[in-house]
């Protein structure tokens, strides 16, 4: 029998306001990364490139603090919860992003990827912001299919990888904008401020590789998820595998990424075309995150959002 569970609303309101104080922290971080971004852009002079590496202090410092809010918030709503706070849309989002900027921070150590802040801080801005105005709901108890030590297992490798696939999706969006015709012949008002901007980012080939050796990891992760899932699935549900939509995306990810591997390691693409398979698997997880939860019905389907 599974035993009572004591939810604290008072505390999972505490969390959400820990939350909202993180992602204004993350809100100015993307102000000044972005700032930083096109200083370095609008001038050769090196006062200039001084500056924006100062802006690059404050606002990585900014997502430094912001983590660590974030990271109370998403400690004290799985407290308010008495679970893991990743059991809805909600708890999912904040714990997935605060993921994404841990990660992102702790490759900080050991790689210069500081060229991707802005697009890091702006992309968790974006998902915590989601999360409190569209995907918002209080504390809630688990179903019994929930309460099992699989749902932390599965879904925390799941953020994991996400993490991964996010990082090497900004990396590989910079690239086709690098090697855009479009982008780089066109006359349009800005085109040259943006060219500009783009030559603050290291060389394709740098982005490229380094977008590999992060989809690498998430792959692994993924296929870590998709196998944990069907354990779960035969578990709670006493088969591995139902055609559910949810386990359906679930193996249409890891077949995009499957793919994406297969061709770069034999087939010898790269550039453009690898980098369109790394964002067309990323858009696969977005949708599988958003318009399979809210639109299609399934077992995965557990409390509303």
């Amino acid at each position: 029998m599974n035993s009572v569970v004591t939810l604290n609303p008072e505390l999972a309101t505490f969390s959400r306001i820990i939350v909202l104080a993180a992602l204004t922290l993350y809100s100015f971080a993307f102000l000044v990364l972005a700032w930083a971004l096109t200083k370095r852009a609008g001038s050769t002079k090196k006062k200039a490139d001084k500056f924006a590496t100062r802006l690059d202090t404050i606002g990585i410092s900014l997502m430094t603090f912001g983590v660590v809010l974030h990271g109370v918030g998403v400690v004290t709503r799985g407290i308010a919860a008495q679970r893991v706070p990743w059991a809805n849309m909600y708890e999912f989002s904040i714990t997935g992003s605060f993921i994404v900027t841990a990660i992102y921070l702790l490759a900080l150590i050991w790689k210069d990827l500081k060229f991707i802040s802005t697009f890091v801080s702006g992309f968790v801005v974006l998902i915590i912001g989601s999360a409190n105005t569209l995907f918002y709901v209080q504390v809630e108890s688990l179903l019994p299919a929930l309460q099992d030590y699989w749902l932390v297992i599965h879904v925390s490798v799941a953020i994991l990888a996400t993490a991964f696939f996010m990082i090497a999706a900004a990396m590989a969006g910079i690239l086709i904008m690098k090697e855009s015709m479009f982008i780089q012949t066109t006359k349009l008002p800005g085109a040259n401020w943006f060219r500009g901007i783009l030559k603050v980012f290291p060389k394709v080939d740098k982005l490229e590789r380094t977008s590999y050796q992060f989809n690498i990891i998430g792959f692994i992760l993924w296929s870590f998820t998709l196998i944990a899932g069907a354990i779960w699935a035969d578990k709670a549900w006493h088969r591995f595998w139902g055609w559910d939509t949810k386990e359906v995306w679930t193996f249409i990810i890891w077949t995009i990424y499957a793919a994406y591997l297969h061709a770069t390691t034999t087939r010898g693409w790269e550039g453009k075309r690898a980098a369109w398979l790394t964002l067309i698997g990323f858009t696969a997880i977005l949708f599988n995150f958003t318009i399979v939860n809210l639109y299609f019905k399934g077992l995965h389907v557990y409390s509303g959002l």
